[in-house]
């Protein structure tokens, strides 16, 4: 076993079922919000929902995901964004959101917007983009499908994006963000030399990790999960088989 011996436990899934499991299982979560509002609501739900389980909801990290397009400057930023739409697919992109929500948008014209429909695919894709704040219509989602994915866009300079960033961490209370690429690699590589240094100068981002494993980095605690956790009672492995072979022992009656 590792230091750790649990490893970190991340999860993925937006449901009412997802939810419910990351409030009760989680260290970590990734969700996939378009937009602040819905971060700012489901942020919320799980805080509110860990602390009724018994546990510290703010030793639940929560993750966006995020797309960054940044160079040296706004200008040159948008136009490595309007590059890359040169080479989106509208119908391609239309089969990949197609695919996550369950609903075939080829379907239905442009100007025609998203429905709120009973699909076997991703249940929390198809209510973000069918509520909230913004009515989609197909021709947008396909565009903002095509470079991204399920999460915000943030396209600027290194100063503009950082502005953006630290306003939804302030107004929707995630603890950081998880990048999707427009291009490999390059799209890690320019957060990397520019937008890294800039969150840096503003005290926001690291310039060293912390010493130990994973959960002593992300936490700042010890390396085993705490007390307060559920898993934590399967320590004493022997223990927990007494007390399951005692709920299931047939209750006695008397003569």
């Amino acid at each position: 076993p590792s230091p750790q011996r649990t490893p970190v436990l991340f999860q993925a899934g937006a449901s009412g079922a997802g939810k419910a499991f990351a409030a009760g299982h989680a260290e970590c979560v990734f969700i996939s919000t378009p937009l602040k509002s819905a971060t700012k609501a489901y942020v919320k739900e799980i805080r509110e929902r860990a602390a009724a389980a018994g546990r510290d909801p703010h030793k639940i990290l929560i993750y966006a995901m995020a797309t960054i397009i940044t160079d040296e400057t706004d200008a040159k930023a948008r136009a490595k964004y309007e590059e890359y739409q040169r080479y989106a697919s509208y119908d391609g992109a239309l089969v990949l959101m197609s695919g996550w929500t369950g609903i075939d948008f080829g379907s239905y014209a442009p100007t025609d917007t998203v429905k709120k429909v009973r699909t076997n695919a991703i249940v929390s894709a198809v209510e973000h983009l069918s509520g909230g704040d913004k009515v989609w219509t197909i021709e947008e989602l396909a565009k903002w499908g095509g470079i991204g994915g399920m999460g915000p866009l943030f396209v600027g300079s290194a100063s503009t994006v950082a502005d953006l960033l630290q306003e939804w961490v302030e107004e929707t209370d995630v603890d950081g963000f998880n990048l999707a690429y427009a291009l490999a690699h390059e799209t890690f590589a320019d957060v990397i030399g520019h937008l890294v240094p800039e969150l840096q100068r503003r005290g926001v981002y690291p310039t060293a990790y912390r010493e130990g494993t994973l959960r002593e980095k992300l936490f700042g605690d010890g390396p085993l999960l705490p007390a307060s956790h559920p898993a934590a009672r399967y320590r004493d492995i022997e223990a927990v088989k007494r007390a399951d072979a005692a709920r299931h022992e047939p209750q006695r009656v008397p003569a």
